[in-house]
Parts: C-alpha cells; sequence; structure tokens
C-alpha cells in the first residue's frame, strides 16, 4: 500500500544532552522563539538555538543547582536563580555578569523581567517575592502573603501590576507603586502553576495542578471562565499574539481555548510529555520539555489547529453555551494603557545595598565560556548595522512528511556525558533570526543535524545514588524483583524463540501476581477505611510491609489534612523515614509531603506536652505525653536522614533542607 505524502500538525524537532547531570530548568525566548536557556544540577546556565545541536554559550558563577531562568522581553539578558537563594543576571551581548543579586533564604523558584524598567521579580520557597532595581544592585521592595512556594511570577503588560502563583493555591495581584496586594483569587484547589496577562485586555490566565485553566476580568476581579477536561496538571499556558485564544500544555496535550463563553477549540496529542515551556514563531508553537540531562523541541503548526468557532465535544461540562454578546475582534473590556516611564518602588535602606568589592570579584569570575573569539565577535560583536535596515524574518521549521516522521533525524541522547566547554555556534543573538534563514533554506527536511554533540567522559566525584525519577517520558523497565523475592537464573548463553518467549511470559505472570497482590491489599484497606476508622486502615497498611501501600494511602490524608490525628504520626514515621531513603521520586515527594505536614501541624503540640511538667495526682495526660515521646523519638531519627540529604544537590535539596528548617526546633 502507498504512502500518502500528508503533513502532520506537530512533531519533535530536536533532542540533545543539555548538561552534563540532570536538567534542573528551562525557558524559552518569547520574542524570537528560538533561543533557549537550561539551567543544571552542573550549577551552569547553557544558551541554546533552536535546531542547533551545538551550545551557544555557557554561563558560570552559581555554586547550586540552578532552579529557575528567564529571558528579558529583548533577549539580551538571562537571569538564573539557585537552590542557595542566590540570582546572577548576564548580559548575552557582552558575555559577561551585570549583577550578582542575594537576599533569598531558600532556592528562588520563580522570575520574571519588568517589561519597560530595569527590575524584575523573584519568588521563593520560603513563600516570599522580591523586587530588584538592577541598576542599584539591591532589593526595592518584599511581598508576603503567601503561604507556600512561589512558582510563577509575571508583570502586566502596562509594568503596573504583578501576579504571583504559588503552591498554596492561591493567586495574588500587587500593586507595584503602592506595595500592597489588590486582590486575591482562590477558586483553584491545588497548586497553581502558572499565570499569564492577556497581551491587550484586562484578563489573567492561570493554570493548575487541579487540571483546570481559569480566567479572571481584572476590572471586576471575579473569575469569567473555567477549563475541564484536562488529563493531567496544567503546566504552561500561553495566549495568541492577537490574544484571541488562550493554549494550554498539559502532559502530552496541547489544547486551544476560548472565554465568554467557556470552550474548548481544539486539542491536539502531542508527545512531549510534560512541557516546561511554550512560545510562538512564524505561526508555530515551539514547546520543550526534559527528563533527566536531555532536552526535547517539539513544533507545533497553529495553522492546523482550530482557534474559534463551535466546541470540541465532550471537554467540557455538559450545559447550553450562550451564544457570544460581541462579534470576534471586539470587546467591551478595557485594554492596558502602556506608559513610556518605568515602574517606581519603595526603597527600604535595610534591604538595600551597595556593590562592594566581593561582589566586583565574583561578577569576573563569573562569565561566559567562549571558546572561539572569531566566531563570537562574528555573532555578538558585528562591526556596522544599519539602523534603517529592517530586520529579516525567519522561515517556519517545515513540517515533516506523515509517512517519514518516525524517520526523522534526531539526536540521540547517549549517556550522561560532560560539556567541558561551550561549542560557539554559527548561529546566535541578536542577529539569531537572520542566520537561520540560511539553515532552514539549504535544508528540505525538518531542521536536524546528524552531527554528534561533542563529548568526553565525565570525570566521575562522587557516585550518586540512582534516582527512578517520577517526571519521565518514557518507560524505565520496571524491575519487578523489586517487590517479589528474586528467582534465580541459571540459564546463560543465547536465547532462542521459545526460551525467549518463555521469559516474556514469565515476567508477565510475575506482574500480574505483583498487581493481583497489590489490588488484594488496597482492597483489604478500602473495606477499613470505608468504615470511618483511619488510624486501623493505616496500620494495616503498614503491616503488609509493601511501600507502595503506604504511598497510596498517604497521599490520601495529604490531601486531606484534617484527617491527620497524633495517632496516626506514631504509626507512620518510621515508615516516613524508609519513603525518605527510597531511590523511587515518588517515594521521596509523598514522604517529604507528609513530614512537612506533620511538622507544621503537630510540633507545637509534642514541644509543649513535652514541657510542661506532670500533673498532681491522676497523670491524665499521661498516654498523650507517651505518644508525643514517641514521635519525638522518631522525628529525631528523621532529623539524621534529612540533615544528610539536604547536603546533596538535585532536584529535592531545596525540599530536604526546607525540612532541615522546620526540623531545627529538635537540635535545641
Amino acid at each position: 500500500m502507498a504512502l500518502t505524502n500528508t503533513t502532520i500538525t506537530s512533531w519533535k524537532l530536536q533532542e540533545i544532552v543539555a548538561h552534563s547531570s540532570n536538567v534542573s530548568s528551562l525557558v524559552l525566548g518569547k520574542a524570537s522563539g528560538r533561543l533557549l536557556a537550561t539551567g543544571g544540577e552542573d550549577c551552569r546556565v547553557n544558551i541554546w538555538a533552536v535546531s542547533k545541536p551545538n551550545c551557544i554559550m555557557s554561563l558560570t558563577g552559581h555554586t547550586s543547582p540552578v532552579e529557575c531562568i528567564q529571558f528579558n522581553s529583548s533577549e539580551e539578558r538571562v537571569v538564573a536563580g539557585s537552590q542557595s537563594g542566590s540570582l546572577r543576571l548576564w548580559d548575552l551581548e557582552a558575555a559577561k555578569i551585570l549583577r550578582t543579586l542575594m537576599g533569598h533564604k531558600a532556592s528562588v523558584c520563580s522570575l520574571d523581567f519588568h517589561p519597560m524598567g530595569e527590575y524584575l521579580a523573584s519568588g521563593s520557597v520560603d513563600s516570599n517575592i522580591k523586587l530588584w532595581d538592577v541598576r542599584r544592585k539591591g532589593c526595592v521592595f518584599r511581598y508576603k502573603g503567601h503561604t507556600q512556594p512561589v512558582h510563577c511570577l509575571a508583570f502586566s503588560p502596562d509594568g503596573k501590576w504583578l501576579a504571583s502563583a504559588s503552591d498554596d493555591s492561591t493567586i495574588k495581584l500587587w500593586d507595584l507603586i503602592a506595595g500592597k496586594m489588590i486582590t486575591e483569587f482562590t477558586s483553584h484547589t491545588s497548586a497553581v502553576n502558572v499565570v499569564q496577562f492577556h497581551p491587550n485586555e484586562y484578563l489573567l490566565a492561570s493554570g493548575s495542578a487541579d487540571r483546570t485553566v481559569k480566567l479572571w476580568d481584572l476590572e471586576k476581579f471575579n473569575m469569567i471562565g473555567s477549563s475541564e477536561g484536562e488529563t493531567g496538571a496544567v503546566r504552561s499556558i500561553l495566549f495568541n499574539p492577537d490574544g484571541s485564544c488562550l493554549y494550554s500544555g498539559s502532559e502530552n496535550t496541547l489544547r486551544v481555548y476560548g472565554w465568554e463563553p467557556d470552550r474548548c477549540f481544539d486539542v491536539v496529542h502531542v508527545g512531549w510529555g510534560k512541557v516546561s515551556d511554550l512560545a510562538i514563531s512564524n505561526n508555530q508553537m515551539i514547546a520543550v520539555s526534559y527528563s533527566q540531562n536531555n532536552v526535547s523541541w517539539y513544533v507545533v503548526d497553529l495553522s492546523r489547529l482550530k482557534k474559534s468557532g463551535s466546541v470540541i465535544q465532550g471537554l467540557i461540562q455538559d450545559k447550553p453555551i450562550p451564544a457570544p454578546t460581541s462579534a470576534l475582534g471586539t470587546t467591551l473590556r478595557r485594554n492596558y494603557e502602556r506608559p513610556t516611564t518605568s515602574c517606581t518602588g519603595q526603597d527600604p535602606e535595610g534591604e538595600r545595598r551597595s556593590p562592594s568589592s566581593e561582589d566586583e570579584k565574583e561578577d569576573k569570575e563569573s562569565s561566559a565560556e567562549i571558546t572561539n573569539p572569531e566566531d563570537y565577535k562574528e555573532i555578538f560583536q558585528p562591526h556596522s548595522v544599519i539602523s534603517r535596515t529592517p530586520p529579516k524574518r525567519t522561515e517556519p521549521f517545515p513540517a515533516p512528511l506523515e509517512h517519514s516522521f518516525s524517520e526523522s533525524v534526531l539526536e540521540k541522547p547517549g549517556p550522561a556525558v560532560k560539556i567541558v566547554t561551550p561549542v560557539i555556534d554559527r548561529v546566535g543573538f541578536p542577529f539569531l533570526k537572520c542566520l537561520l534563514i540560511k539553515h532552514v533554506l539549504s535544508v528540505g527536511r525538518p531542521i536536524t543535524s546528524s552531527t554528534p554533540v561533542q563529548r568526553v567522559e565525565p570525570t566521575v566525584i562522587a557516585a550518586a545514588p540512582r534516582i527512578i525519577l517520577s517526571t519521565r517520558n518514557e518507560p524505565i523497565g520496571l524491575n519487578a524483583g523489586d517487590f517479589l523475592s528474586h528467582a534465580r537464573n541459571a540459564k546463560a548463553g543465547v536465547m532462542g524463540d521459545e526460551e525467549a518467549l518463555a521469559q516474556i511470559r514469565k515476567g508477565h505472570d510475575t506482574m500480574c501476581v505483583m498487581l493481583t497482590s497489590r489490588y488484594k491489599n488496597l482492597d483489604t484497606v478500602r473495606s477499613v477505611w470505608a468504615s470511618g476508622d483511619v488510624k486501623t486502615s493505616l496500620d494495616s497498611a503498614v503491616s503488609m510491609n509493601d511501600l507502595s501501600i503506604v504511598v497510596d494511602v498517604l497521599n490520601i490524608l495529604n490531601l486531606k489534612p484534617s484527617l491527620w490525628k497524633l495517632d496516626l504520626c506514631t504509626s507512620i514515621l518510621p515508615q516516613i523515614e524508609d519513603l525518605l531513603q527510597s531511590k523511587y521520586e515518588s517515594y521521596v515527594q509523598t514522604g517529604c509531603i507528609s513530614l512537612k505536614l506533620i511538622l507544621k501541624r503537630f510540633w507545637p503540640l509534642i514541644s509543649d506536652t513535652l514541657a510542661a511538667p506532670p500533673s498532681v495526682g491522676v497523670d491524665i495526660t499521661r498516654e498523650e505525653r507517651l505518644k508525643c515521646k514517641a514521635c519525638y523519638k522518631q522525628l529525631k531519627n528523621l532529623s539524621n536522614v534529612v540533615k544528610n540529604r539536604a547536603e546533596q544537590v538535585g532536584r529535592h535539596g531545596s525540599t530536604f533542607k526546607e525540612l532541615q528548617l522546620l526540623m531545627a526546633p529538635l537540635d535545641c
């Protein structure tokens, strides 16, 4: 049967090895959509051109893993926040560091540049938001109000407001001039991952782990729309440049939404896993995701998506949809006024500091590693620029034919390697757009390269424990032997067909036994839980000696903190110790959340009970005191585990550091 040469809507552009260790953050430049910055646990920030396999430059200076990155609107500067709480700002054209900003007490997890002034905002795991004056190298203002880490910040297009999204399920809107909160949106039921302002109208969009996208009217400060049908947490959202629709990126899925009334125009299934960022260039959406030390680019052809008209059935709740009250392209909502002046802010002397000789020394040591001066001068420092010459337009990435999709040349990720020095590519900023055209026109298929990334064997410093990530995008080869008793295989050598089939069936039978056993255990726990006895159901889960059952029960308890009692703490704390030392990332996450909840809710009770003297006569509180003593003993054991894990770099380093701070009273 002949293959049809039909183009496709979305495809994988390229996959590269971005760092010598795990990638911890990345961001696309929104101006061109062709520039990418990645941060890793190797404490580096690498700059890439989309579709090119080699790093343009590598920015050094951080001494702890890079947790978040952000370009400014012109893509001439990039700022990165680290796990230690420091921020570093680089000038990409000058290839040097501009500022080092210190002030956060915990990991920086969100950043954004002010659209017009020399200001930037940062959010931290310590729940604080800081507004920085880059020119004066100091903190202008600190915004307090969130109770959990602030995972996204966004300035309004006119530069007057700042929106913040947090794990506490709230969105707060701040007035930069007045230095106070304007309003708070609380309709989300789980952590809010991302917020973005409409490019023109007074609208704010938010995406959450509760699998919804919500839109907020910034004149009346109320919710005007909420989506349903997302298959997972919403990790990235982006308004169309003309503001006509909203794109939502969740696990392996892109959705196109409209509002007033709520409707879903189109759905595209893309194999990007847990997408990290979106950008639009030449009517194409560029998306990026990462897993371990690999970064993947994806392209979605927006011209093939439906952006208006009827609703995709089954994606929103079944209710009559009223007709739009205004024609497409018209609105009664107020638009932003973009003044030419920069924002102003308060200047508390206690938080402002002047540059010191130590800072200047650190700035000199923190720079961009450039190995080819000729290429660097050609790309970043041209001899002459004619201001009246119009910029050249970049060409869209050509879509592969549908029958050749599986044959696209991709950079196959190899073993973990160390990028010792960056390769200065012939494509760079600010002439990225011009130079990309030649590359596009010279290739008749998707823009990929068969030239491998220059690699050398990494220098082994210390063997890190193998962690099975929960954010992986592909199977890892589950070892059923971790859950059942080991069976020794006495046969060796090459297996024949019958032996291979028998081995496959044997693995299938083993997995069936494992899943059947887990189902029976969960059914037992559920039957006890249904009677309303949470303590007994938890004890039964613990007695089964299966951490997966304990994790399932804890995930429910973590969602409903009101179910926690002191009795549960005595039973579950020994299990949490095993979870924190597990090689499965999801187990570690669950253990950390449970331990944090116990410390916040029960540590005051435990410390007060143990500090109180025994009562005269009948000791009524003896039983409670014994429970508190048991909890205290377990928490002391856990403090050593947390202290050891907090010294490790990685995605959980900041979480264990936060737990270490919460457990500090145990050492008193």
